[in-house]
């Protein structure tokens, strides 16, 4: 089967009849063979019965629906475990991803030897206060992941090579971060196209200012894992040594400093009534915890069933 195409969606029973018959008019005017992989993630409407509907008058539709909302990121896992195409395309539901698109994403993927390719939607009819935190983000994204040429992380259209979806995991709110989740598996092709974007059609956003700070604590979090997640102590061990050692020596001197002034009958305060004692000792603390934490992260990691999480790209 030459693609799959994965389409989330929640809440979207109107454009769904649409969206179909759009993929299904580009599949057939390029010859691909193909299955459009619908993942209903807990709708309230009727965008199953939709689904069904598409389904019992078209062999190529799919459908997996979700007892209750979950996110994105489980329904694009889930699309990724049942896809069987040699490319995979991802699609919002809500008609501003073109499945126009689709013939030259795939041909980036076959002929231009492209991992993943990631929409960029240049010209965008968003309001502002979705667009000025949708650049921030990407400017950060783009500076903690060092993936230079994606300009719009979050496009919702994005085409991969099989390998990919089938070796990285998508969970939490991760879907944002799926090209740096690729690039951290060993999947460094990474392309960008600009694509066309469509004033939304039915429904309205699900964009919230909670989903622009919860990607940024996301994104640290992944920076971390993929940075320290297989050695914890090297960053928990050696933060916690400094601060220790910087702790102690102060204490050091506090109490060669008292030392010194009582051999030379200098009058001076208890060492006690010093701040700087009091703080000298809570970063020897602090320092001691940090290594503790290193040294518990350490011993999880490598107890852990993911310890030599490696992936053979080929044998001969």
């Amino acid at each position: 089967m030459d693609i799959s195409v994965v389409v989330p969606l929640y809440n979207e029973e109107e454009s769904l009849p649409e969206l179909y018959g759009w993929i299904e008019r580009v599949m057939k005017e390029n010859n691909f063979s193909y299955e459009v992989i619908f993942v209903n993630d807990g709708s309230r409407d009727h965008s199953w019965n939709v689904i069904c509907d598409l389904k019992s008058k078209n062999p190529e539709v799919k459908g997996i629906k979700f007892r209750r909302n979950y996110g994105k990121s489980p329904a694009l896992y889930c699309g990724f475990e049942e896809s069987q195409g040699d490319v995979v395309i991802t699609m919002d539901a809500d008609l501003q991803d073109s499945p126009d698109e689709i013939p030259e994403l795939y041909k980036m993927i076959t002929v231009d030897g492209y991992d993943l390719v990631s929409g960029y939607k240049q010209k965008r009819y968003d309001p502002i206060s979705k667009t000025l935190p949708t650049k921030l983000f990407n400017a950060t994204a783009r500076r903690i992941s060092g993936i230079k040429n994606l300009h719009d992380f979050n496009c919702g259209l994005k085409a991969y090579r099989k390998d990919v979806v089938k070796n990285i995991e998508v969970y939490g709110e991760m879907h944002r971060y799926i090209p740096y989740l690729a690039k951290n598996a060993g999947f460094t092709k990474i392309g960008e196209k600009v694509v066309q974007h469509q004033a939304r059609k039915y429904g309205k956003t699900k964009f919230g200012l909670n989903r622009f700070f919860n990607g940024y604590l996301d994104l640290i979090t992944l920076w971390f894992l993929s940075n320290f997640g297989k050695k914890p102590m090297h960053v928990f061990g050696f933060l916690g040594t400094i601060v220790f050692i910087i702790g102690f020596l102060a204490a050091a001197y506090i109490g060669a400093d008292k030392i010194w002034c009582l051999a030379n009958g200098i009058k001076q305060r208890l060492v006690t009534d010093s701040p700087f004692f009091y703080i000298s000792l809570t970063m020897m603390m602090i320092g001691t915890q940090l290594f503790l934490t290193g040294f518990l992260g350490d011993l999880i990691s490598r107890s852990s069933q993911g310890r030599n999480d490696y992936q053979v790209e080929e044998k001969i």
